[in-house]
């Protein structure tokens, strides 16, 4: 009885020393680190929330860009770090749904040592051509694809990167073929179709000022809805049911990070999500859409997104050595 009782107390004693924690955190700057350069999507969303938090927390956080192996060092460190809740990670959803499929080990388990705090936004990319392609849609450049000899080259983020896959996943619904040709990071992907080095690309928001200066030209959007940044693109999923590369980021921590700590976190990113400014500032900076969902839900996502990815990885042969 007595070593019950005293499990008891011990259990409220660290309850209360959690939430102790939690009500006095941060006591000193927070690191959020991001996976890739300046300019893209996790670095536009990272930031907007960093300046956010440290007005509305009162502590400042600040952006780390620490980029390699497609944030597979970010990550490790994280998987690493102490679990404080000073040293976070944004990343996008490819992180731990992706890389898993496309490198033959990592030194960390993206599903076990990466713990979810918080979703923060969604976002899609645009199915894009250089202009002088002559083709204004989907069913046009499918069928100048076919058409075409040697085969058209794209541009990729990367060997194993979402741009991949995402015209692997529309050469498989269309029946057509590309020519892949691998960049570092999607805006020099996108620099290169303009460039006429390839003809095709998907366009992320580091190229959204180039869909808008028409240096390339848009026809169709990757998620199942159309986007408010470009309205009059049509999904890809309007010509092939089912068709869905909706990107998601989020904001995860060292695994053990008390979870007082992540709750609080969790509580004011969310809370920032909801209000309208910070979401006007998301979607005209980097075309993006905040997305709350429940931890629950998050975890579901993940594990869905993982499962789809492997799938599609497995059927392409995408490896990274």
């Amino acid at each position: 009885m007595k070593s019950i009782r005293f499990g008891l107390v011990a259990l409220a004693l660290a309850l209360l020393s959690g939430h102790a924690v939690a009500q006095s955190y941060p006591t000193h700057p927070v690191k959020i680190l991001v996976t890739i350069p300046p300019g893209g999507a996790p670095d536009i969303a990272a930031r907007l929330l960093a300046q956010r938090m440290s007005e509305t927390i009162g502590s400042s956080f600040f952006v780390e860009n620490r980029s390699g192996a497609n944030g597979n060092v970010a990550a490790d460190a994280i998987a690493k770090g102490d679990p404080d809740g000073y040293t976070l990670i944004v990343a996008a959803d490819s992180l731990l749904t992706i890389n898993p499929h496309v490198y033959p080990s990592l030194p960390y388990d993206p599903l076990k040592d990466l713990l979810p705090v918080s979703s923060i936004a969604s976002n899609q990319f645009f199915l894009s051509v250089n202009p002088t392609l002559p083709v204004k849609t989907v069913p046009e450049l499918v069928e100048y694809a076919k058409k075409a000899k040697p085969p058209l080259p794209y541009a990729s983020g990367g060997n194993g990167s979402q741009h991949q896959l995402g015209i692997e996943m529309l050469k498989q619904r269309a029946g057509i073929d590309l020519l892949h040709v691998p960049y570092r990071g999607g805006a020099p992907a996108g620099m290169a179709t303009v460039a006429g080095e390839t003809m095709v690309v998907l366009a992320g928001a580091s190229n959204a000022g180039l869909l808008r200066g028409g240096q390339l030209r848009g026809l169709a959007t990757t998620g199942t809805k159309r986007s408010p940044l470009f309205p009059e693109l049509p999904p890809i999923a309007d010509y092939y049911p089912g068709y869905d590369l909706t990107i998601w980021i989020g904001l995860f921590a060292p695994p053990a990070t008390p979870e007082p700590i992540v709750t609080k976190l969790r509580n004011e990113v969310q809370k920032i999500l909801k209000d309208q400014d910070f979401q006007q500032k998301l979607n005209v900076t980097g075309a993006l859409e905040p997305l709350i969902l429940s931890p629950q839900d998050f975890s579901a996502l993940i594990k869905r997104d993982y499962d789809k990815y492997g799938k599609l990885v497995r059927d392409v042969g995408v490896k990274i050595q």
